[in-house]
């Protein structure tokens, strides 16, 4: 009986470290070591450090998962805001569109989008020009929308090859206009993970080098998609496998974060697979996920420290 019980025992141990392992092994992949120790450090952020960045701890989700009409069998990804029309774009991959969104998640225009692959993200640029980043072809396409515009054909727009040819489909999916710096930045999706910039393309796509940029403190799986916000110079930094959204400054250093798990900042459920992020003129953050589900998330107003009566 006594050697029962010891092999009882020593399953158990045994058991218990396989699953110690796993949860080390887990929390290592996910970065969750990282995510707690900047946790630790946004505590100790003052309030004019705050009032400086996005800060998105003060952010609190007022629309979510609001399902995209007439999109159910697409793959949407990529998310900007035109201050122009004041309107939101992404793409689809599945059948290749631009689609264009009201800010409360309408469907308002859908065009076609011939001789793309696979495109992945957008992003409105300077000087009424958008641009779409196609993952399979690896390359970046500028080009005009005209109000009536119902199709856009590759080849009668300016392309600039990306490069990383062997990437396959963890090339760039990621892409925001750095109106400070007159440039796009770029986030390779993984394998591996990086941000890149890349100044503005010309009329017949001329472009000056990919240039690297830092990208180590990045405690993150993925990226999914980028957005920049001109007010701060801050980029916001999306991650899918992560459910991560991520405020870098322009060094590529961490500011802050939250999670897209259900029950943190307002969230009745998680975001998964989020796909498209992005930024409007106030402020507001949108984003896109699959299975099509269109979120809004609101800075909440500051709240005001009582005044000491003498």
């Amino acid at each position: 009986m006594s050697i029962w019980i010891f092999r009882l025992v020593r399953l158990r141990w045994l058991l218990l470290c396989v699953l110690l392992g796993a949860g080390l092994l887990a929390a290592n992949y996910l970065h969750w070591d990282d995510r707690l120790s900047f946790w630790a450090k946004e505590q100790r952020v003052s309030a004019a450090e705050q009032a400086q960045s996005i800060w998105l701890p003060g952010y609190r989700a007022v629309l979510q998962g609001k399902p995209l009409q007439g999109l159910e069998h697409d793959e949407l990804s990529g998310l900007t805001y035109s201050a122009e029309s004041n309107t939101l774009f992404a793409v689809t991959g599945k059948s290749p569109q631009l689609i264009e969104l009201s800010l409360d998640g309408q469907v308002m225009r859908r065009i076609d989008l011939h001789g793309f692959a696979n495109p992945e993200g957008v992003e409105v640029l300077s000087g009424g020009r958008l641009a779409i980043i196609d993952e399979r072809k690896r390359t970046l396409t500028t080009f005009k929308l005209g109000a009536l515009t119902r199709s856009l054909e590759f080849t009668d727009h300016p392309s600039y090859d990306l490069g990383f040819a062997d990437a396959g489909n963890k090339g760039f999916e990621g892409i925001a206009w750095d109106s400070r710096n007159e440039r796009v930045l770029l986030g390779k999706e993984r394998g591996p993970l990086g941000l890149f910039s890349l100044p503005f393309p010309g009329e017949d796509g001329a472009a000056g080098t990919l240039q690297p940029l830092a990208s180590e403190q990045l405690f993150l799986r993925d990226i999914s998609s980028l957005t920049y916000d001109a007010r701060t110079g801050h980029a916001l930094v999306l991650s899918d496998e992560s459910r991560l959204l991520l405020e870098v400054n322009e060094q590529g250093e961490p500011v802050s974060f939250i999670s897209l798990a259900r029950g943190m900042n307002g969230l009745q459920r998680g975001i998964g697979q989020a796909e498209g992020v992005t930024m409007d003129a106030d402020g507001n953050i949108y984003i896109v996920s699959e299975p099509n589900l269109f979120y809004v998330l609101r800075k909440e107003p500051a709240k005001v420290q009582p005044r000491e009566v003498d």
